[in-house]
This record gives structure tokens, sequence and C-alpha cells, in this order.
């Protein structure tokens, strides 16, 4: 059963999120502010739902201790803001928010992602399993699959869970124009209802941090790996 922690200082959100959960087959932990959620995570979480405002440390703070820990950096982690919060929203995922969900939301809708996220995952493991090559280069790039490490030459990047997926689906697709629900559809794993702009700010830090310029942008259509000559 999966352990999931529920981290929202409203006690009626909190709960309803822990009653929709539970009905759905998980085991819930629940924290009301941000100190109390980084000392769960020293239990085995394998998910969190965390409130962006919260008391003592904010969701950003959690986020992003959580994503600058070894142990703690693979856990998903979906961001729950209010509806005028889209520049903080923007700084969740660039933090490392794996998804986002804007207030108020539908725990149906909830339970959906996190399934979504959990049937990724599992597809993940079944897929590198089926790899024959553990290492992946792409020009100056290497992926090592199993120990989900990246490499820029000598240099070790650090990548999120998500971003590291999605370089590898664009990796392994060189050459192939991928639209934006594409990769949501394979990355996040569901039909995504919203705006496309998780994958844009996923695909502004991979830039970032791999200091390429192989990832192109198709104008009106998504992104692609560009094949080395």
């Amino acid at each position: 059963m999966a352990k999931i922690l529920v981290v929202e200082d409203e006690k009626n959100i909190r709960e309803l999120i822990k009653f929709n959960l539970e009905n759905a087959g998980y085991e819930v932990l629940t924290a009301e502010n941000g100190k109390i959620a980084l000392n769960s995570l020293e239990a085995e979480i394998d998910l969190v739902v965390l409130d962006l405002m919260l008391p003592e440390v904010d969701g950003m703070e959690v986020c992003r201790q959580m994503r600058a820990n070894k142990k703690l950096r693979q856990i998903p982690i979906i961001m729950l803001t209010a509806k005028g919060e889209e520049i903080e929203r923007i700084l969740g995922l660039e933090m490392g928010a794996d998804d986002y969900m804007t207030k108020p939301f539908s725990p149906r809708e909830l339970v959906a992602r996190i399934k979504a996220i959990f049937r990724r995952i599992k597809e993940l493991k079944v897929d590198q399993e089926k790899i024959k090559d553990k290492i992946i280069s792409a020009g100056k790039l290497k992926l090592d699959i199993p120990r989900h490490e990246v490499f820029l030459g000598t240099e070790k990047i650090i990548l999120t869970p998500k971003e590291f997926e999605l370089l590898r689906y664009l990796v392994i697709n060189q050459g192939r124009v991928l639209s934006r629900d594409l990769l949501l559809e394979k990355i996040w794993g569901y039909e995504y209802a919203g705006d496309t702009r998780t994958v844009d700010v996923h695909i502004r830090r991979l830039r970032q941090k791999i200091k390429a310029d192989q990832i192109v942008t198709v104008r009106g259509v998504g992104y692609k790996f560009a094949k080395m000559e």
C-alpha cells in the first residue's frame, strides 16, 4: 500500500483529501505545516500532496529541501495553489514539484492524478528493464538509466524525477517532434485537462541544467531533441 503525506494547514481541506485518498486504498499521513511535514518525511513516503501557502515553513521551502536531499528527491510532489498564485505556481514547478492543482479542485481528479503518477512509475520500471543499453548518450550527455543519473561530460547533473523522465524521453526520440500533450501523457501519465505550462517549465529547467541548445522549440506544437550531426 502506497503511503501519501498530505501537507495542508486548512483542516477541512486536509481531512477531505485524507478521506478520499483512504477510500482509494492509500495509507495517509497528514501535516498542518511545513515544519511537521519535513519531520514526517523521515517515514517512508511514496508521494507528497503539498499546499503552497503554509505557516512556519512554506510549501516552496519544503519542496526545495526535498529536492536538495538525496534520499527524498525521488518522491513525487503535487503542489496545491490558489487561483491567484500563478507566479508562485510556476516557481513551485521550477523548484521541483512534479505537478500542481489549483484550488478549488476535485478530490476525484486529485486521486486520478496520483494513480497516474504511480502507474507511470511502474511503467517506467518496466521500460527500464526492457532497455538493452543502460547508458544512453547524446553528444556530451550521458544518461545512466538504472541509476537515474545524468552526466554532461564529467559533470554530474542533478535532475528531479520528472526532469530525468522528460530528458530520457526526448533523447530516445531524437529528431522527432513531440507535442506538449504527448509529453504530458507519456511523462505525467494522464490526459491533462489544464494548460501545458507544466511541460514548458520543466523544459526550461532542463535547458538551464544541461546547458544545451539541442532541446528545440517547435512553435505551436512542442519540442524535439535535435539529432547530433
